[in-house]
C-alpha cells in the first residue's frame, strides 16, 4: 500500500518523480506546471524543473558564440523561478528497464551529440525549481503538489502549457474534470 506524502511524517523519497501543480495552487510560474524533480533528500531539499512552461525564446536569442549554433533553434523552458541568469542544457530518455533518464547541466558539445541520439530530446532552460530541506515536505502536506511517476509516454507529449492537462486526466474521473475546467470557471 502507498503512503500518502500529504499525511506522513515518513521520509519522502520523490528523486525521479513529476510533481503536477494541484489545480488550486494558482501561484505565478507554478500555475498548472509539471516538475521533473531529479534530486530530493530529506535534510538537502530537492531541485526540479518546469518542464511544460516554454519561454517562446530560442537559444539563438540569447548566445551567438560558434558552439551554440547546432543549438541555435532550440527552444527555451522556465526552469523555475531561481537562478533566471542562468541557461542549462539537459538530456532526457527513457528505457524499459529503468524509466526516465536525465543528464543535466551538460555542456553545449554534450547537448549537440545528445540530441542526435535516437530516443532523446534536449532542453534548454533558465532558472530552476528548488525547495530547501522540509519545505516540499510542507507543501505536500498542503496539497499544493500532486507527486506522480513518470508515464513511458512523457516524452511523446508535448512540453508545453498542455502537458499539466494530459497528466492531470489521466489520475482519476475527479483529475479529469479538474483538467478540463477553465483558467478561472468564474468567466464563464
Amino acid at each position: 500500500m502507498a503512503v500518502d506524502p500529504s499525511k506522513s511524517n515518513l521520509p519522502i523519497l520523490l528523486r525521479g518523480k513529476l510533481l503536477i501543480a494541484d489545480p488550486s495552487l494558482r501561484d505565478g510560474i507554478f500555475n498548472r506546471s509539471v516538475i521533473l524533480l531529479t534530486d530530493h533528500t530529506a535534510d538537502q531539499g530537492a531541485f526540479g524543473l518546469i518542464l511544460n512552461h516554454p519561454t517562446d525564446k530560442r537559444v539563438g536569442d540569447f548566445l551567438e558564440d560558434k558552439e551554440f549554433t547546432p543549438l541555435r533553434h532550440l527552444a527555451v523552458h522556465a526552469g523555475g523561478p531561481v537562478s533566471h541568469d542562468q541557461l542549462t542544457f539537459c538530456s532526457f530518455w527513457w528505457t524499459q528497464k529503468r524509466g526516465l533518464h536525465w543528464a543535466l547541466r551538460i555542456s553545449a558539445k554534450q547537448a549537440a551529440i545528445h540530441s542526435h541520439r535516437p530516443g532523446r530530446i534536449v532542453r534548454a532552460f533558465v532558472g530552476y525549481s528548488g525547495w530547501s530541506a522540509g519545505q516540499l515536505e510542507n507543501e505536500l502536506r498542503q496539497h499544493a503538489w500532486i507527486p506522480v511517476a513518470a508515464p513511458p509516454d512523457l516524452l511523446g507529449h508535448d512540453h508545453d502549457r498542455s502537458l499539466w492537462a494530459a497528466l492531470l486526466r489521466g489520475l482519476s474521473p475527479l483529475h479529469r474534470v479538474l483538467a478540463e475546467a477553465p483558467d478561472n470557471p468564474l468567466l464563464n
